[in-house]
């Protein structure tokens, strides 16, 4: 469940995402229960692996961030996916291109940070699933490699 404040128009929303199954998410904004339906049904990610790039002088945390899991391969390949929300701001490869675990292939803007996006395992760009400039959300497939 995550909870978001929204400030739409002028007008204050409380928005709860209660649960999303494939493409149909079960909200409620204002205590008034909705049923979202998405063009295309939401992907949970796989594995991802972030370095972040500041742009400004980085805070410093008490807590050590957990490193990213190991990537999962599937049948059609290694799925590179977003690890939260933002803006494809740069696509650094394409398809077909050869690329080693760890070789920057975009970079996402969340929360005004350039997020830099590796390969996750050795391969082909078999697929690129996004372009400059779109927003994506959380678990949003990015690329395939194969």
């Amino acid at each position: 469940m995550k909870e978001y404040k929204l400030k739409i128009n002028g007008n204050d929303y409380n928005v709860v995402i209660n649960d999303v199954q494939e493409s149909v998410a079960s909200i409620e904004v204002n205590g008034s229960n909705y049923k979202v339906e998405f063009e295309k049904p939401i992907v949970k990610p796989t594995a991802i692996k972030v370095v972040k790039t500041a742009t400004a002088a980085p805070a410093v945390s008490a807590a050590a961030p957990k490193p990213a899991a190991a990537p999962a391969p599937t049948a059609g390949g290694t799925t590179v996916s977003s690890p939260l929300p933002g803006v494809i701001l740069e696509v650094c490869v394409k398809e077909g291109d050869t690329v080693k675990n760890g070789q920057k292939i975009m970079v996402l803007e969340a929360m005004k940070m350039e997020n830099v996006i590796e390969a996750t395992a050795d391969g082909v760009i078999k697929s690129i699933k996004v372009n400059k400039g779109d927003s994506v959300m959380e678990g949003t497939p990015l690329a395939i490699i194969g």
